[in-house]
């Protein structure tokens, strides 16, 4: 059993990114790290000090009981550019209404978590910045290097998105950690905790459910959006199995995600994810989880570790329980009217706003302001890279879709200021 691959579920999704064979220019051009917190500003260390020396804007949303904007600004050094923002219930935001969410709300799929709300305001305030390379970073994660950075800016002359390879703990789900753990053959896919991203050619969001970031990657109705991997970066551990909870509330994420790549790594696209397909994805998914459950019960793991492994897999088999055929194809029809949603919001956004101006505009109409703070640079009444707008009247040229693992050699350069 122990490093078999089986035969209804796929341990690594790699082949769907590209990999340039050869390099690509190097560009010192990132505009803003973004990360969006729940912990004490002590995480957005490596972050602070990245943007320091990539000269870049450094933008942390905050909620919860252990930080704040006003604390990031005072704890942040004062040489880094900052916008420190607090943010509220999404209900205060200003976000589309989403049917994905409306969906789930009442039911146990119901997710309360706000990172992709978080992650949409700063798609929102990248827009009217005027931004067009941004790195999302989550606060675990460390290793950091200004040289990949300037590998990843380059790729994105060329690609929407540009993950970077995690070399540290594996981010997976709970049911993949314990197929891994047992013997099984598991890889880390690229995700929104280490990802940059091309915001004039990107028009995706993030969908409030688990595995948000994989359907940020997809491209509407078709596949993949180009995206490459390069750089590392490293995952702090965690404990996947300290709660059954956090598989259960992962499962319909998981299925989802897991059933529209696996008809990407056939070369299919996702109109294929009908409901006939769902019914058979759900049973692979079900023989997949009871032979992982097999996997563990016989596996040398110590009493206690094996125990909490087993609850886990028994909280993601009764969710699953609860997943049918058309709950699956009706989210994915909610998710492509939210797609259309969400590029009809972004195409009503101002540009090239001063900094306040643009923050003012991310509350829900009728609801205060947001709270945020200035730091660095950031204080002045200047947006910071204003000269390096492109001039009146250029427009960034198509980029088409590369081939499937086929390096490109040129690029749209930088506009002059």
């Amino acid at each position: 059993m122990p490093g078999e691959e089986i035969p209804h579920h796929h341990g690594s999704h790699e082949g769907l990114l590209w990999s340039p064979a050869v390099p690509l220019p190097r560009r010192q051009w990132i505009d803003a790290i973004i990360v969006p917190t729940a912990r004490r500003p002590v995480y957005l260390a490596g972050a602070a000090r990245l943007a320091r020396e990539l000269d870049c804007t450094l933008v942390t949303l905050h909620s919860g009981k252990w930080t704040s904007a006003a604390d990031a600004a005072i704890r942040i050094p004062a040489d880094v550019d900052l916008i420190a923002i607090d943010v509220p219930d999404s209900t205060r935001l200003r976000l589309p209404d989403w049917e994905t969410s409306r969906k789930l709300a009442g039911t146990v799929f119901g997710r309360r978590t706000d990172t992709s709300a978080k992650r949409n305001l700063a798609l929102m305030l990248s827009h009217m910045l005027s931004w067009s390379r941004v790195l999302f970073l989550d606060d675990d994660i460390t290793g950091l290097q200004a040289d990949d950075m300037l590998e990843v800016s380059g790729l994105l002359d060329i690609y929407n998105a540009v993950g970077l390879r995690n070399v540290g703990f594996p981010d997976n789900s709970v049911v993949c950690h314990a197929y891994r753990d047992a013997g099984g053959k598991q890889q880390s896919f690229i995700g929104g905790g280490a990802l940059a991203v091309q915001i004039e050619r990107s028009n995706s969001f993030f969908p409030d459910i688990y595995n948000e970031d994989w359907f940020f990657l997809l491209d509407g109705d078709k596949r993949l959006q180009p995206t490459a991997v390069a750089g590392q970066v490293i995952q702090e551990p965690y404990d996947p199995f300290r709660n059954p909870d956090r598989a259960r509330t992962e499962e319909l994420g998981d299925v989802l995600a897991e059933g529209i790549y696996w008809l990407l790594d056939q070369n299919k696209s996702i109109i294929d994810a009908d409901k006939d397909h769902w019914a058979t994805f759900l049973e692979k998914r079900r023989q997949f989880i009871l032979h992982v459950l097999k996997m563990v019960q016989i596996g040398p793991l110590e009493p206690d570790e094996k125990r909490r492994r087993i609850a886990a897999l028994k909280g993601s088999l009764g969710r699953l329980a609860l997943i049918t055929p058309s709950l699956c194809e009706e989210y994915l029809q909610a998710w492509g009217a939210d797609q259309q949603r969400w590029q009809r919001n972004i195409s009503l956004l101002p540009t090239r706003q001063r900094r306040a101006a643009a923050l003012a505009q991310l509350s829900r109409k009728g609801w205060p302001r947001l709270a945020w703070q200035l730091g660095g640079r950031g204080t002045g009444p200047i947006l910071r890279k204003i000269t390096t707008f492109p001039q009146s009247g250029w427009v960034q040229p198509p980029v088409p879709a590369p081939p499937r693992r086929t390096p490109a050699t040129s690029g749209p350069t930088r506009p002059a200021s």
